[in-house]
C-alpha cells in the first residue's frame, strides 16, 4: 500500500470512528512525528546496575529467556 493510499484509509477512518480515546491516541501519535526526541540520560545509580548487569551476564550469572520464565511460573506455583 503507498502513502498515498494509506493516508487517505486514514482519514476516512479518522472522519468516520466516533470513539474520542482512539482520536486522542491517533493526535498523541502524530504529534510525537514533530517533537525532537531527545536521548533518556541514565543516572549514576541506573548507569551503575547495568554495569553490574553486564558483568553478572558476562560472568554466566544469568538465565536465559526458557529458564527465567520457568523460574517465574515455579515461584508462581504454576
Amino acid at each position: 500500500m503507498s502513502t498515498t493510499e494509506l493516508r487517505k484509509k486514514l482519514i476516512q477512518k479518522i472522519n468516520t470512528t466516533e470513539d474520542q480515546d482512539i482520536l486522542e491516541e491517533v493526535f498523541r501519535l502524530l504529534e510525537i512525528e514533530g517533537e525532537d526526541i531527545s536521548t533518556y540520560k541514565l543516572s549514576e545509580d541506573q548507569k551503575n546496575v547495568v554495569e553490574e548487569s553486564r558483568g553478572q551476564i558476562v560472568s554466566g550469572k544469568s538465565f536465559d529467556n526458557k529458564a527465567a520464565d520457568d523460574a517465574i511460573d515455579e515461584w508462581l506455583g504454576k
